[in-house]
């Protein structure tokens, strides 16, 4: 996909994550906006995977540290086809294999259940090690919330990680620099990000999270990176593209009504619009 189809795709995925939170009536829109544009990256460009065959052998692996922004995860996976878009609407729903957090049971293509916060990077390091004792070619990626970095076990495994010199994994730290309480600069400081993971001997890249040329060159650079792990932070906007959702800690967990959910909606065809011109 060239970056405008990229764009088009990321502004499904938002439309998706919006509407499976309004009909849930609950949910984590926030966080989830601010990385819909690395998960459109993950599912539609850089890894190996294959939705007719989600259990193949050889896949890459993505373990969603953050799991309550199992919205992103679902919407990135109903557009890349591992099931109906339609289902997104039954998140959180009684039966319904969309849950609040990622269930590996349920879910095609979800690898790794997901939700207490700093167990899912120490799954993904555990994952990238295995492949390394098997001889395996898949690589691993995690996404990490900034808030998140605030749990004792993420050093645990970044130093583990870099300790084994797992050049075939990566975290990703959405950084947007919001958490429930508030910024993260007033709950649990965590900067400087990039220092405290060069001190866990990961190559480090900090990227623009919307920007797709930069994306691109993060995930070509953490290919070519030997011998270390790579940490993208990436800096993003919490709520992305819905007006009233940007950068506002307010929606980090609550669901828009009726009224929110036709504003975002506008706000949302109104950027596809824009790109549809270019």
């Amino acid at each position: 996909m060239d970056n405008l189809e990229l764009k088009k795709t990321a502004n499904e995925i938002r439309k998706g994550i919006v509407t499976a939170v309004h009909a849930a009536k609950a949910g984590h829109p926030g966080g989830s906006l601010s990385c819909a544009d690395i998960m459109t990256y993950l599912y539609f460009e850089e890894m190996n995977i294959d939705p007719k065959d989600p259990k193949k052998e050889d896949r890459d692996r993505f373990v969603l540290s953050k799991g309550h922004c199992a919205p992103a995860l679902y919407s990135a996976l109903a557009q890349r086809g591992y099931f109906p878009v339609e289902e997104l609407t039954t998140l959180r729903k009684l039966g319904s294999h969309l849950q609040g957090h990622p269930c590996m049971q349920h879910t095609p293509g979800v690898d790794m259940s997901s939700g207490s916060l700093g167990q899912g990077v120490s799954v993904a390091t555990g994952m990238a090690l295995s492949a390394k004792l098997s001889n395996d070619s898949f690589r691993v990626y995690t996404m990490l919330g900034d808030g998140e970095l605030a749990e004792g076990q993420v050093w645990e495994a970044a130093m583990f990680a870099g300790f084994k010199k797992l050049d075939n994994l990566v975290y990703i730290i959405d950084n947007n620099g919001l958490q429930i309480d508030g910024p993260i600069t007033e709950v649990c400081d965590s900067n400087p990000i990039d220092k405290k993971f060069e001190a866990f001997n990961f190559h480090v890249i900090k990227i623009n999270a919307h920007d797709f040329d930069e994306i691109r060159a993060a995930f070509k650079e953490a290919r070519e990176t030997k011998g270390m792990p790579t940490a993208i932070i990436a800096k993003s906007i919490k709520g992305k593209d819905v007006s009233f959702m940007e950068n506002s800690v307010a929606w980090h967990g609550v669901a828009p009504n009726d009224e929110e959910y036709a504003t975002a909606m506008a706000d949302l065809e109104k950027v596809g619009e824009a790109l549809c011109q270019k």
